[in-house]
C-alpha cells in the first residue's frame, strides 16, 4: 500500500476484528475514521460479479461525478478488469483478507492518474461475509484531471494483505507516486507493471482509449510475476 489513508483503514479494520475472522459492518464507528470518512464506501457483494455501492462518502462520489449509492462498483472499469475484479472479490471474501488494487484512471479528456483502492471484507448482522468497507485514493496530483470526473478505470495490479505484514507506515508516510500525465505533457514516462496473484489474462483487443494510455505511458508488462503466499 502506498497511501497513508489505505494503511489507516486497513489498520482500523484489523483492530475491529478483535480476535474474530472478520469484523461486522455494525462495528464501524464513523467517528473513529472521521479523517478519511468522505473517501470511504461500503459495497454489497452477495453477487461478487455485480457489487453495488450501499454507501459512499462525498469525496468519493465527487471523484466520479455522481451519487454512487445503489450503482455498480464495476460500471467504470473496462471489460477485462471487471472479470478480474469479480474473481478478486470472491477470493477476498473466501480467504477473509483485504485486497489492495492499483489502477489507471482517466477522464473523457484522457487526463490520467494512478488510483489505489483497498477493499476489506465484512459480515453484516453476523452472517457470512458479503460486504466490503473500501477506500479509494488518488496517488499524486489530481489536478491532471482538470476538475473532470473519472469515467474509465483499468486494473494494473492487485495484492492480498496478510496479517503478518505491517499495517501502519513505518516512520514517515509512504512517498507519493509520480503523477501520470496525458501523452501531450509527458511523452517519456515509463510505467513497468508487476502484478501479484491472481494475474489477469493479457488483453486480446485494446480499445481506443487504452491504446492512447499505453502509447502515452509506454506501459511494459513486468516479466517477473510474484505470487503472494
Amino acid at each position: 500500500m502506498k497511501h497513508r489513508n489505505s494503511h489507516l483503514l486497513v489498520g482500523y479494520w484489523s483492530r475491529l476484528r478483535n480476535g474474530r475472522d472478520l469484523p461486522d459492518q455494525t462495528d464501524i464507528d464513523p467517528r473513529a475514521i472521521k479523517r478519511i470518512l468522505s473517501y470511504v464506501f461500503i459495497l454489497e457483494a452477495s453477487d461478487a460479479d455485480q457489487p453495488l455501492y450501499r454507501l459512499a462518502g462525498t469525496s468519493h462520489c465527487d471523484r466520479y461525478g455522481v451519487e454512487l449509492k445503489g450503482t455498480s462498483f464495476l460500471a467504470r472499469w473496462e471489460g477485462q478488469s471487471r472479470n478480474a475484479l469479480g474473481l478478486l472479490l470472491r477470493q477476498s471474501l473466501q480467504t477473509r483478507q483485504p485486497v489492495c488494487l492499483s489502477s489507471l484512471a482517466a477522464s473523457d479528456e484522457c487526463g490520467m492518474l494512478e488510483v489505489e483502492t483497498v477493499l476489506a471484507p465484512l459480515t453484516f448482522g453476523g452472517g457470512r461475509p458479503a460486504r466490503f468497507v473500501g477506500l479509494s485514493q488518488v496517488l499524486g496530483d489530481a489536478s491532471v484531471l482538470a476538475g473532470r470526473s473519472i469515467t474509465f478505470e483499468r486494473l494494473v495490479s492487485s495484492k492480498f494483505l496478510h496479517e503478518s505484514e505491517p499495517l501502519t507506515p513505518p516512520g514517515a508516510p509512504p512517498p507519493a507516486t509520480p503523477v501520470l500525465r496525458s501523452h501531450a505533457k509527458a511523452p517519456h514516462l515509463r510505467l513497468v507493471i508487476s502484478q501479484d496473484r491472481p494475474a489477469t489474462a493479457p488483453p486480446t483487443e485494446i480499445d481506443t482509449m487504452m491504446k492512447r494510455i499505453i502509447d502515452a505511458l509506454e506501459i511494459v508488462p513486468g516479466r517477473n510475476i510474484r505470487a503472494v503466499s
